[in-house]
């Protein structure tokens, strides 16, 4: 069918635009704080209904806006920012688009009213859909406030998309807090139904502001960073490597005060973790980087959080030098002497030459080819009764296509390998089994079956442990403590942003609580769609049977070895992890010629 090609109507291409920018609440909040920000506030409100879902409310003491551009501040590509096409390569604001008050707009309704120092009165003006529908005189003490509803409401299949509100409210905290850390002179109020949810007060410095946002236990413990090379500058806090996430949302970085994301700079930062850091594990680190503005392109995305670097490989130098430094005099996880400062010379040289040398390939190709652990033995037998004995499975197929039963206890054990993977012979084939994996589906069967049957047992904790949070976490967990109770997890709140834990599931008694709510938490920032219980309780129990898992790199006696065989012929299924990944991996006579290029 031949179409001809014609102009967009304004309101489409206003949504459309709308949605590169505005993806949830979150957004929203995100833009309208950056705004208040970079007006020169040093106070501002926020005030969050449903979680943001149903109203955004944001007001400032900044310089607020001119009463003759307030219309004009609605519209597209209109901004107070730039002047000229060079002035993007000088950028110091947060916002300089000119896109975000109207993406906002056009698929919202907002009512605002602003005053600058020197007028009389202030301007409100309401605005339903992108067009403005009312604008007129108001009285107003100095600064800006602004009220956003019906969220949505002309794209309404976006809204189906959303999540419950303790999720959607908790990724408006998690942006908050964010901006927080780099502007730690203004102090931020968060109100939901009259509660106030989060008070950040002005802080003397980064290191206090990070204690407010990210809790005492992170700063009082993280190490500092600091080095300069040429007019590249580093600073900042990140962890020991024994206290680690489950993901990198808590690797925040942060160029000339603009909180970005970027995985050149994970890249360099894990690179500097290397072999102190427990596997699939993240630090947490709040980075500061200042260099020439012309050296950054921040004008790569429309929410502006992605960038370009001019010079990604003296970038990439002096973040890893710094926090190699850093973590010079740590040891590996569990070990008590601290290692020798590490340098790039030797191995490990030839290590870093290799790191830096694939993660500008990379990063060039991303960018178009433009710009250059666990404290303690955790018990492997997870409580199973079945022995195995005459319980067989067809563990494999034959290259026959044959299904051979055989049970995992019936294979002959040869030894572990990298204190990681355990080998085994059956007849005409070698299996490799991922110890973690294996034990790991184990704990998972059977938390399962016993919360399925409400027999979720307790082991209470002879010293509870009491847990600071943030205030998004706080709330979260909060919210989902009748689903962690259902597997053997009793919380409870304990004062401001603060949880105890009273007992736990034996099969956990021996994990560290405070990594397992820490992960739990992650999953619930993930998971957790509006009335899905059972899918956010399948996804805590695969959570709690991770952490509970033996790890890599973690030496097992035949004895335990034969133990979690026994398991592992007990429960159903025992192909795959959880998380879908391969339990076991079977190498016939026939893979094995193949490989050496027998046949």
């Amino acid at each position: 069918m031949h179409r001809r090609i014609k102009k967009l109507d304004e309101s489409i291409a206003g949504r459309i635009a709308a949605g590169e920018v505005v993806e949830r609440p979150s957004s929203i909040v995100k833009e309208l704080l950056e705004n208040a920000l970079d007006a020169g506030a040093d106070r501002i409100e926020i005030e969050l209904e449903e979680g943001g879902t149903l109203s955004i409310g944001i007001t400032d003491n900044g310089e607020g806006i001119d009463s003759g551009d307030i219309a004009l501040a609605f519209e597209r590509h209109a901004t107070s920012k730039i002047e000229d096409f060079d002035d993007l390569y000088r950028i110091h604001s947060f916002g300089f688009r000119g896109e975000a008050l109207s993406s906002i707009a056009s698929i919202s309704r907002i009512d605002m009213i602003s005053r600058r120092e020197e007028s009389l009165h202030g301007t409100r003006v309401i605005v339903e859909g992108g067009r403005i529908s009312e604008i007129k005189e108001a009285g107003s003490p100095r600064g800006t406030r602004i009220r956003v509803t019906d969220i949505f409401y002309t794209t309404p299949v976006r809204k189906k998309f959303l999540k419950k509100a303790t999720t959607e409210q908790a990724h408006c905290l998690e942006y908050i807090t964010r901006l927080a850390l780099c502007t730690y002179e203004c102090g931020i109020t968060v109100r939901t139904k009259k509660k106030t949810i989060l008070t950040i007060p002005p802080a003397r410095d980064m290191r206090e502001r990070t204690s407010f946002v990210l809790g005492r236990t992170f700063a009082d413990s993280a190490r500092p960073i600091g080095a300069e090379r040429g007019d590249y500058a580093i600073g900042g806090l990140i962890s020991r490597p024994d206290v680690s996430k489950s993901n990198t949302r808590e690797m925040l970085y942060y160029i000339n005060g603009r909180y970005v994301k970027d995985g050149f700079l994970n890249h360099a930062v894990m690179t500097a973790y290397r072999g102190i850091l427990e596997p699939r594990r993240y630090p947490s680190v709040v980075i500061y980087l200042t260099m020439p503005p012309g050296d950054v392109d921040v004008n790569v995305h429309p929410t502006k959080m992605e960038v370009r670097f001019k010079h990604p490989r003296e970038l990439y130098s002096l973040v890893v030098d710094s926090v190699m430094e850093s973590l010079a005099d740590t040891g590996p996880i569990g070990g008590k002497e601290p290692v020798t400062p590490r340098t790039r010379t030797g191995g490990e040289g030839i290590y870093y030459g290799q790191r830096i040398t694939e993660a500008i390939r990379r990063y060039t190709l991303s960018q178009g080819g433009k710009g250059a652990g666990e404290t303690g033995r955790r018990p492997l037998s997870a409580g199973g009764t079945g022995s195995g004995a005459g319980d067989t499975r067809p563990l494999f197929e034959t290259e026959t296509g044959i299904d051979e039963q055989i049970s995992f206890t019936s294979l002959h054990y040869l030894g572990q390998f990298t204190n990681t993977y355990l080998f085994f012979t059956a007849p005409e084939r070698v299996i490799v089994i991922d110890q973690h994996a294996a034990h790991e589906r184990v704990l998972y069967e059977r938390l399962r079956q016993r919360t399925a049957h409400g027999h979720s047992e307790r082991q209470k904790l002879l010293l509870p442990e009491i847990i600071e949070l943030q205030p998004a976490h706080f709330d979260l967990l909060a919210a989902n403590m009748d689903i962690l109770a259902d597997t053997g997890l009793d919380v409870e709140p304990y004062g401001d942003n603060t949880i105890i834990v009273k007992s736990v599931t034996p099969l956990l008694a021996h994990i560290d609580l405070k990594v397992l709510v820490s992960d739990l938490i992650d999953e619930f920032v993930q998971t957790g769609k509006r009335g899905d219980i059972d899918h956010i309780r399948e996804k805590v129990i695969a959570v709690m049977a991770c952490r509970g898992a033996v790890k890599a790199r973690e030496r097992l006696t035949e004895e335990e070895v034969a133990s979690l065989c026994r398991d592992l012929d007990s429960v159903p299924f025992a192909a795959t992890c959880p998380h879908g990944r391969p339990l076991f991996v079977s190498l016939g006579t026939g893979d094995m010629e193949r490989m050496f290029k027998r046949r």
